[in-house]
């Protein structure tokens, strides 16, 4: 991405918020082991307004001008683990001004003068159901932010509403991702009896997505096969393969900072009549479901209609004997928005608009039968209707 997509993204942002100032952090490092820490990942929100990848720096969004503070970093991690360089942030960001981290502190203290409101990234709202400590970065600078101004709001739905929907570039970033991600499924698929285990399978994509020259995974991979996959995020990869089974492979590969997020199954072996019949029945809701989606289709019915198709699918294979053996067997939602997040938020809209771009991904997992089968594909509303950016790719089996 170019700097000019980082700086119309600040504009957007300023000028759609209440506000007139916005203050983000990106995240910090968080501890792996001892004394390493983990790949770092950074903030979303943070890097769609400034292109940033590196941890520590801060944003600072005024209506006229923007501000980024680099952190203070010593000589002996400069010496280890290296540096942005002010120069080369600038470059990357399209901002006006980068300042040390002291004056970074001193303008902070003189915008809360100037100031009662100021808008950052709030709680979480769904961090409850994470089952995991998110990073400090952001929480702290809210918690800086709420010591130095009178107000301090959240501005994480504006920006969810504004990431929604994509632009040209990140559609276009979007389509490589899936490209090569489908290529790899392509490759793959084609020696899958000749793998003995679910890591071998891993590490062919791996290597495919970082040969190719891509940072690699959007998401930690899931390769599971038989009974693993009626885990819904089995990432433990390690099983050896048995040729009466299927195997279940969620996987994306990451392009320009944009995620694809593609599953298929497939069979080891000759695969048995109920393996089939269930894998028939998620294929042909998975086509119905697809063909619902359009511009202005309310997100409501939209769901409506999915929960009609999947209760379908399951009668066929009868599976639905009470209410409850509903999301016994398909126990996950079919679609979520996608960007740079692979979970991307769509800003909870009413109505689905051209340029969102999400997946969908009807399942159903029968652990009494160790038989598990999902297919995803990405979806882009266009103005007239929807495309299936990763449809090249055969629905597996």
């Amino acid at each position: 991405m170019q700097s000019e997509f980082f700086h119309t993204n600040r504009q957007k942002s300023i000028a759609s918020s209440e506000h007139d100032l916005i203050i983000l952090a990106a995240n910090t490092q968080v501890q792996r082991h001892n004394d390493m820490a983990h790949s770092f990942s950074q903030e979303s929100n943070f890097w769609y307004l400034t292109g940033i990848e590196q941890a520590g720096w801060w944003v600072v969004i005024e209506k006229d001008v923007t501000s980024l503070i680099a952190p203070d970093i010593d000589e002996v991690h400069r010496i280890f683990d290296g540096t942005l360089l002010n120069d080369d942030a600038q470059k990357i960001s399209g901002a006006d001004r980068v300042l040390s981290h002291k004056e970074g502190q001193d303008l902070l203290k003189s915008l809360a003068e100037r100031y009662k409101t100021v808008a950052t990234l709030g709680d979480d709202p769904r961090k409850e159901h994470y089952g995991f400590v998110l990073n400090p970065g952001p929480v702290e600078m809210h918690t800086k932010l709420s010591d130095l101004f009178e107000s301090v709001v959240d501005c994480r739905k504006d920006l969810a509403k504004l990431r929604a929907v994509k632009q040209p570039e990140e559609i276009d970033a979007i389509r490589r991702a899936i490209k090569l991600t489908n290529e790899a499924f392509e490759k793959i698929k084609n020696g899958i009896t000749k793998y003995s285990y679910e890591y071998e399978v891993e590490a062919q994509f791996t290597h495919y997505f970082r040969y190719s020259g891509s940072k690699g995974h959007a998401y930690d991979p899931i390769v599971a096969a038989g009974k693993n996959a009626c885990t819904l995020h089995y990432v433990n990869n390690q099983s050896k393969l048995s040729d009466n089974e299927l195997i279940l492979i969620d996987i994306g590969a990451s392009v320009d900072g944009y995620a694809a997020d593609i599953t298929r199954t497939y069979s080891l072996g000759n695969p048995t009549d109920r393996q089939k019949q269930v894998h028939a029945a998620v294929e042909a809701a998975h086509l119905k479901i697809i063909d619902l989606l359009k511009p202005d289709l309310s997100v409501q019915e939209y769901h409506e209609e999915v929960d009609v198709i999947m209760k379908d699918a399951l009668s066929s294979l009868d599976l639905l004997k009470t209410d409850k053996d509903y999301r016994r067997y398909f126990p996950h939602a079919v679609s979520h928005g996608l960007g740079i997040d692979v979970h991307d938020s769509l800003g909870g809209p009413d109505v689905f608009k051209a340029g969102m771009v999400l997946t969908v991904e009807p399942g159903i997992y029968i652990p009494e039968e160790g038989v598990g089968v999902r297919i995803e594909d990405d979806i882009l509303i266009t103005e007239t209707g929807h495309e299936n950016l990763s449809k090249s790719l055969s629905t597996g089996l």
